[in-house]
């Protein structure tokens, strides 16, 4: 049985390879400890395996997280109730996409190129890259990203 504190997140890293390479993304379970907890099932489950950067945006964000690549898909469990904190978004922060509705994210993810305040408190923080961001920095870019970069395997340590 894996302990309270591992199954929410606490100390684990989500390891993204990449078709850029590795990166490593420290989850925040205790500012959002559902959305880290989904990310984790996820990558367990093999869900992010082989997924695109379906919407990158030069010095916003990298989006992925969506298996049709469209942006619209998500996984087969329900929506998540919004987990906002004051952390701010900044280069590196991970946050979890979602639809108009704050309590409508499920898989697909961001992180930022630089400094998205325009986003503090309206998305849910949920990580951040602790090594691996100029990986990030070579992700093609686009709005649909044409022959996009994709996530080859996510693991969690």
């Amino acid at each position: 049985m894996v302990p309270a504190a591992q199954a929410q997140g606490a100390g684990q890293t989500l390891t993204l390879e990449t078709t850029k390479g590795p990166v490593a993304i420290r989850l925040r379970p205790d500012l959002a400890p559902e959305h880290a907890k989904r990310m984790i099932q996820l990558a367990g489950e093999g869900f992010y395996n082989n997924v695109v950067f379906h919407r990158v945006i030069p010095g916003f964000m990298a989006q992925t997280g969506d298996p049709t690549g469209t942006g619209t898909g998500g996984s087969k469990y329900p929506d998540l109730k919004a987990e906002f904190s004051k952390t701010p978004f900044v280069r590196g922060t991970v946050g979890m996409a979602r639809a108009q509705s704050p309590n409508s994210a499920n898989s697909q993810f961001f992180i930022t190129f630089g400094d998205a305040a325009f986003l503090n408190s309206q998305y849910t923080v949920v990580g951040e890259v602790v090594s691996g961001m100029e990986n990030v920095d070579k992700i093609k870019t686009g709005e649909p990203v044409r022959n996009p970069d994709r996530i080859v395997k996510a693991s969690v340590q």
